[in-house]
C-alpha cells in the first residue's frame, strides 16, 4: 500500500514553500506547464491509449469514453485552460475586514490566504488533473490527486509533465502529487489524512460523493452529481422549450449539468410533449414517462419513482406531469441533487417565483442548464460545482480555494 503519510507530509512542506512565490513567478510556472503539455501531447496520448483500451474492452459507455479521451483537441483545451488561469487575478492577500481597536491598542486585519493542502478525489476525467493543479497552484495550495483506476495511466503521465514545469522553475515538485494506488482501501485512508490535508473535494458519481461525506475526517466540499431539471410551465413557448431541452439533454450526456428530468405542466402537456419528444428523437433519447405523459405519447418507457431521482449520464430522460408551479417546485426540490434547474415560461412573475423557491446552486429562466460551468461564469476554470451551502456554492473558481485569517498588530498590547 502507498505511504500516504509521506505523501501528505511532503505536500504540507511544499504548501509552505509556495507562500513565498510571487504572483509573477506563479504565472510563469503555469505558462511553462501549459507549453510542456503541448510539447508532450504524443506522450500523453500514448499513455491515455492504455486507459482507453482497457475501458473499451470492459464495455464502457460512449459517454464514459468521451470523458476519458485525451485527443489533440482536449490536450490543447487543457493547455489553454491553464493559460487562462494564469491571466486571472489572484484572490490571495485581499483585505476582507479592517478594524482598529484603539481601546485595546491593536489593529486587526482579515486577509485571504491559501488553505494549504487540497485533496481531490475524482473519476475518469484526466482533464481534472491539469485543471485542479492550475487552480490550486494559482492560489498557492499544494494538491494531492486521487484519480480512479480507469484513468490512472493518463493521470500519472499528466502529473509527470506538470512536475517538469515545477522543477524547471525551482519549485517543490510535491506541490502536485498523484496517488498511484487506486484501491478503495487507499481512498478511504486518504479521506482520513486530516493532519496533512486541509480540504477535500470529491468529484464524480453520487456514490463517490456519498462515500466522502460518510467517511472523510477532512472537511469537504460536496460537489455535483447532477439530477438537473427543466420545468415547462403552462405559459411556455413550446418551440423555445424544445430547443432548450434538446441542448440541455443532448449536447453532452456525461456532464453533471445535463438535464436528466423533464417536468411539464398538465395544461401544456398535450401541446408541448410531442414536440419535445420529436426533437429528442433526433438523438434517440429514451423517455421514461409518468402515467399521464405516457397516455399522450403512447410510446416510451413507463417511469418508476427511482427514475425521478436518477442521474443517467446517458440518452435517457424522465418526464413528470404536474398540475401547478408549486407542485413542480416541490417535486424538483425533493428529487434534485440541488445542482442546476430551469424554468421555461413567458410569465416573468412565475419565473421569479421559480428562481426564488428552487433550492439549487444555479437556477435558470429560459436557458439551458448546460451553462453551469466555471468558464462560462467568468471564473476561467473550475475545481468543481458545489451543491452544498457552506463556504462555496455552484461553480467553484479561485475564490473558493482560499480561506481567511486575522492579522493582529500592537505595540506591547495587553488585554485590558
Amino acid at each position: 500500500m502507498v505511504d500516504l503519510i509521506r505523501i501528505g507530509s511532503l505536500a504540507k512542506t511544499a504548501s509552505t514553500s509556495l507562500l513565498n512565490l510571487s504572483e509573477e513567478r506563479v504565472n510563469k510556472v503555469l505558462l511553462d506547464v501549459a507549453n510542456l503539455i503541448r510539447e508532450n501531447a504524443e506522450f500523453l496520448k500514448e499513455r491515455n491509449k492504455i486507459d482507453m483500451s482497457v475501458a473499451e474492452k470492459s464495455g464502457r459507455s460512449a459517454s464514459f469514453l468521451d470523458r476519458l479521451l485525451l485527443s489533440d483537441k482536449v490536450i490543447e483545451s487543457i493547455a489553454e485552460g491553464i493559460e487562462q488561469v494564469a491571466e486571472l487575478f489572484s484572490p490571495l492577500d485581499k483585505t476582507t475586514y479592517q478594524y482598529n481597536n484603539d481601546f485595546q491598542g491593536i489593529s486587526i486585519t482579515q486577509k485571504t490566504v491559501p488553505f494549504g493542502v487540497i485533496g481531490i478525489i475524482y473519476e475518469a476525467r484526466p482533464n481534472v488533473t491539469a485543471d485542479a493543479f492550475a487552480l490550486c497552484f494559482k492560489t498557492k495550495n499544494a494538491v494531492v490527486l486521487k484519480g480512479g483506476s480507469d484513468a490512472i495511466n493518463s493521470n500519472i503521465a499528466m502529473v509527470s509533465v506538470i512536475r517538469q514545469g515545477l522543477i524547471k522553475n525551482g519549485v517543490d515538485e510535491n506541490a502536485v502529487t498523484v496517488i498511484e494506488d487506486t484501491s478503495r482501501e487507499t481512498t478511504l485512508e486518504f479521506m482520513k489524512l486530516k493532519k496533512y490535508v486541509d480540504l477535500l473535494i470529491p468529484r464524480g458519481s453520487a456514490s463517490l460523493i456519498k462515500s466522502a461525506v460518510e467517511n472523510s475526517t477532512i472537511p469537504i466540499i460536496e460537489t455535483g452529481s447532477g439530477n438537473c431539471h427543466v420545468y415547462v410551465d403552462k405559459f411556455a413557448d413550446v418551440d423555445k422549450a424544445a430547443e432548450v431541452i434538446f441542448n440541455a439533454k443532448t449536447q453532452r450526456y456525461s456532464v453533471c449539468n445535463a438535464c436528466e428530468s423533464l417536468v411539464i405542466h398538465a395544461d401544456i402537456l398535450e401541446k408541448a410533449l410531442p414536440k419535445i419528444a420529436l426533437k429528442l428523437s433526433e438523438k434517440q433519447v429514451e423517455l421514461r414517462l409518468d402515467e399521464r405523459a405516457y397516455k399522450v405519447l403512447k410510446s416510451g418507457v413507463p417511469a418508476t419513482e427511482q427514475d425521478f431521482y436518477t442521474e443517467y449520464g446517458d440518452a435517457i430522460i424522465s418526464v413528470k406531469t404536474v398540475d401547478s408551479i408549486d407542485e413542480a417546485i416541490a417535486h424538483i426540490n425533493e428529487h434534485s441533487t440541488h445542482h442546476s434547474e430551469a424554468i421555461i415560461t413567458e410569465d416573468k412573475n412565475r419565473a421569479e417565483k421559480f428562481l426564488n423557491e428552487i433550492d439549487s446552486s444555479s437556477v435558470y429562466h429560459n436557458a439551458s442548464t448546460r451553462f453551469t460551468d466555471g468558464f462560462v461564469f467568468g471564473f476561467g476554470a473550475e475545481i468543481g460545482i458545489s451543491t452544498q451551502k457552506l463556504h462555496a456554492r455552484g461553480p467553484m473558481g479561485l475564490n473558493a480555494l482560499v480561506t481567511t485569517k486575522f492579522l493582529v498588530t500592537g505595540n506591547g498590547a495587553v488585554r485590558k
